[in-house]
């Protein structure tokens, strides 16, 4: 009874009432997502979503539009507080960026809102009454999720199916049929609790639909388990990994100045022993510093290579971020600049180099970058023309090292693109500097979809931040060794063996596309038999 007279409320609420009730359903929902990780609160957010739904028949064109509303307040809500701390970039040059700030937390959850408010009015187009609505909002926003990881370069941060990988048992489900079809999975049994509400000229057994969803988190829980148990870590032999986490303030990692300083710490925190059987380098094979490690180009400072090639042992190689100076390009590009990741020797050569792909929008290059540089903006890393993107996500295969794909930064976060297909490598490795947004959701954020990467591939991670969350992921997902955020130091760690490919890794996204593409067709077929 409590719950019908919840729902009866929602159902009937109009105006102002409503949009907070969607904003405020949406801002809670962000709790389900890391670092704090309460994903069952869905279970009493998601309803809301669906009563919403339910509400809008009354508006015009069979309410669609009303829904849609609805829709966009619950992004707005939802985006608002998971991603908040985007604030923090501008204040790292406040004199410059600061007065970006109110717009930049407000103006980008609004702009993300629009894909909710597409998913909620799809669902009212294909709403179904009974329990069956709860398959038409999974669809929709399913769909509206996928668009938003894809669309004008895509941005698939907080996926709604990152609620389902918190806990690691429930996270295996990423080898199955990925982030998307995790999606799927957490919209139809998040909002299953609706139906309780129903009245029984609706639905005889208003029970049943959360049955079914408890069976289905039940099943997934048992195949983690399972997979768990028959996938313990194993290593490969003869890699010892040292990940150098420095902790630098923002302003120090571009102050030309202060060159000599950001040296001096990386040398002494590499060379640091962790351990009563590590006598500082000399076991090290890989050494691995984060994403734009240097306020200067590598290629261009010959004593910064001399004191890494003193660093290094005989045999052993750095592995670090940096930007690349530009040379020999053309169409006006000349003194414009790569994020990249080296890979240099114990003699300071470098054996080869990744150009990050995929770009950061206004971080490290503006949308119709030439016209709005006319009229003063930048990007916050202030690179003029902003940097230039790389051809291709490809896998380095040097002597002594296991085959590994490079992954600067927010490259992590796409799904099927992390990895090119036909070039299974040994390894992830992920380098980024997340110091732009502080202590702050973000960062947990960041690792937790880097580590879903991991277990959807069955490849392990290795994760080198700045300031943190630095770790060594086995291909599972278990976090065997982590640098928490803040603070500095060093890990060592083997490296974990991959496993066989996963089903997801051989199939991709087709097996989300399967599963939301018949029960699309499903709800059709009902929706054609009441017309």
């Amino acid at each position: 009874m409590i719950v019908a007279r919840l729902a009866h409320k929602v159902v009937l609420a109009w105006g102002w009432r409503r949009a907070f009730l969607a904003f405020a359903a949406g801002a809670i929902s962000t709790l389900a997502l890391s670092p704090f990780d309460v994903w069952p609160v869905l279970f009493l957010t998601f309803p809301v979503l669906v009563w919403l739904t339910d509400g809008s028949a009354a508006g015009r064109f069979g309410g669609v539009i009303a829904a849609a509303i609805a829709g966009w307040f619950f992004g707005f809500g939802y985006f608002v507080a998971g991603l908040y701390w985007i604030g923090h970039a501008f204040l790292v040059d406040a004199k410059t960026f600061g007065w970006l700030l109110p717009f930049a937390v407000t103006a980008l959850p609004a702009g993300l809102a629009v894909f909710f408010a597409f998913g909620l009015g799809l669902a009212r187009l294909i709403w179904l009454r009974g329990p069956l609505r709860i398959l038409s909002l999974a669809i929709a926003l399913t769909a509206a999720e996928w668009l938003r990881g894809h669309m004008l370069t895509g941005f698939p941060w907080n996926t709604i199916g990152y609620a389902l990988t918190g806990p690691l048992v429930l996270a295996q489900g990423a080898a199955l049929v990925g982030l998307w079809g995790l999606t799927f999975i957490a919209v139809a049994v998040f909002s299953s609790p609706a139906v309780l509400a129903d009245e029984r000229t609706d639905s005889r057994r208003p029970w049943l639909p959360l049955a079914v969803s408890l069976t289905v988190l039940a099943v997934l829980t048992t195949y983690g388990a399972i997979r768990l148990a028959r996938t313990p870590t194993q290593f490969v032999d003869k890699i010892r990994l040292r990940i150098m986490q420095p902790n630098l303030p923002q302003d120090e990692k571009f102050n030309y100045s202060a060159k000599q300083q950001v040296m001096n710490r990386y040398l002494s925190l590499s060379d640091r022993s962790t351990g009563p059987q590590t006598t500082g380098m000399r076991d090290v094979t890989h050494l691995i510093w984060p994403e734009s490690a240097f306020p200067f180009f590598l290629t261009r400072e010959a004593e910064a290579l001399s004191q890494i090639a003193a660093l290094l042992p005989q045999g052993s190689v750095l592995i670090t971020g940096a930007a690349r100076f530009a040379d020999n390009v053309t169409n006006g590009k000349q003194g414009r600049a790569y994020n990249s990741v080296y890979v240099i020797d114990h003699d300071g050569t470098i054996l080869s180099v990744y150009d990050k792909v995929h770009l950061v929008p206004f971080g490290e290059y503006l949308p119709f970058q030439a016209l709005l540089e006319k009229i003063g903006l930048m990007q916050l890393t202030k690179v003029q023309g902003g940097f230039l993107n790389g051809d291709r996500h490809r896998a380095l295969a040097i002597a002594g090292t296991p085959r590994f794909v490079p992954l600067i930064c927010y490259e992590i976060i796409f799904p099927r693109q992390a990895v090119p297909r036909g070039e299974r490598p040994e390894w992830l490795l992920n380098v980024t500097n997340d110091a732009w947004f502080g202590i702050s959701s973000g960062p947990y954020q960041h690792f937790q979809q880097a580590r879903v990467r991991a277990i959807e591939e069955g490849l392990p991670l290795v994760r080198a931040a700045n300031n943190g969350i630095s770790a060594v992921i086995d291909p599972a997902g278990r976090i065997l060794r982590s640098l928490p955020l803040g603070t500095d130091g060093v890990l060592d760690s083997r490296l974990p063996r991959r496993l066989e490919s996963t089903i997801y890794s051989r199939f991709g996204d087709s097996t989300a596309a399967l599963l939301t593409g018949a029960v699309f067709v499903f709800i059709l077929r009902k929706r054609s038999r009441r017309w």
